[in-house]
């Protein structure tokens, strides 16, 4: 697991309290965000589903964002290929609205071994010349802490909504 609990810890203290956490209780989180790219929404849509070319590769197991793969089908899987002949199931799809929503199920990161689950729903609206891309993560369970763990998953999915508007803008993730 490279650097994910690392990452967390930096982006919860880097972003800023509640900057898109839409709310954290007891029973969970939910944290979102919006971007607006000139590509329309088939474009944004068909980069999404190649998170080899906009996943942060500090955001995964392996370091390497060529090690993810996107099985767009319900039921698919959002996996990463690890050394040695081992995987993780990041996600898993579960509903394809084509050029319009993606929406994954399941825990990221290292909230994967935590009593937790939820959606992850990507939506592509045309929005003038372009397109609106927002992203939605609904964490639910049994967790003491869900105000903690917050402002660092916002701090991540955040990052990598950034990172796909960027890249179907300029053509790299990468900031300038």
């Amino acid at each position: 697991m490279r650097n994910w609990l690392f990452s967390l810890a930096i982006l919860a203290l880097a972003t800023p309290a509640g900057a898109a956490v839409k709310s954290a209780s007891i029973q969970g989180f939910e944290v979102a965000g919006e971007a607006t790219t000139k590509a329309a929404p088939a474009e944004v849509y068909k980069a999404l589903l190649n998170p080899t070319a906009w996943w942060n590769p500090d955001h995964s197991y392996s370091g390497d964002a060529k090690n993810l793969s996107l099985d767009p089908r319900p039921g698919g899987c959002f996996c990463e290929k690890l050394p040695g002949g081992g995987g993780v199931l990041h996600l898993t799809v579960v509903h394809l609205a084509p050029g319009k929503l993606l929406r994954l199920r399941g825990a990221l990161g290292p909230l994967q071994g935590l009593p937790v689950d939820g959606p992850l729903t990507w939506t592509i609206a045309p929005s003038g010349a372009g397109s609106k891309i927002s992203v939605v993560y609904s964490v639910g369970g049994k967790l003491e802490g869900f105000e903690r763990w917050a402002p660092a998953v916002d701090g991540v999915i955040n990052e990598q909504l950034t990172r796909l508007a960027r890249l179907v803008d300029t053509g790299s993730p990468k900031a300038p």
